[in-house]
């Protein structure tokens, strides 16, 4: 049991905020898919919750925005592969990490990227549901593991361009 957080390591927060983000986009996803029904509803088909936000199912074959949507079974493949190699790079990058800030950027994009892997690899495709919109405009419809990534991104960008000298931490 840990006694003191303040205690854990740059990697341990790292490993954490990859864990808080795969459980909560996997536990969304089966609650979404598996308890409310989801997984039966046509593509598409949107529920409409708040005047600027609906749960709609869209199965997203592709990365980002629907970009280069796999075709197939090997087009899910190579794309489960591209992105098993990203896990494995920001892994190594945060395992090296002394720095908490760095490490909780880089665990948020690792743990939005394998719960958006499992559903690749799972379904074929990545499972998104939450869908906002406002005076005519519309965001693309996403779900935890994109807003953990986006998050992690934010954080890596933040810590980039902080004062090196601000990020040097104790080493006490």
């Amino acid at each position: 049991m840990i006694r003191d957080w303040r205690s854990l390591s740059a990697r341990d927060w790292g490993f954490v905020a990859a864990m808080v983000a795969l459980i909560l986009d996997q536990g969304s996803k089966m609650l979404l898919l598996h308890v409310f029904g989801f997984n039966d509803m046509r593509s598409g088909e949107a529920i409409s919750v708040l005047p600027f936000f609906n749960l709609i199912m869209v199965w997203n074959p592709g990365i980002s925005y629907g970009l280069f949507p796999a075709r197939g079974l090997a087009g899910t493949l190579l794309l489960g592969l591209f992105s098993a190699v990203a896990v494995a790079a920001l892994g190594s990058w945060m395992w090296n990490s002394h720095r908490k800030l760095l490490a909780v950027g880089l665990g948020l994009v690792i743990g939005g990227a394998v719960g958006n892997l499992i559903d690749r690899l799972i379904y074929g495709a990545v499972a998104d549901f939450f869908h906002f919109f406002a005076f005519g405009y519309n965001w693309y419809v996403f779900n935890v593991a994109d807003v953990a990534i986006t998050f992690g991104v934010i954080v890596l960008l933040y810590d980039a361009l902080i004062k090196p000298e601000a990020r040097a931490e104790p080493t006490s």
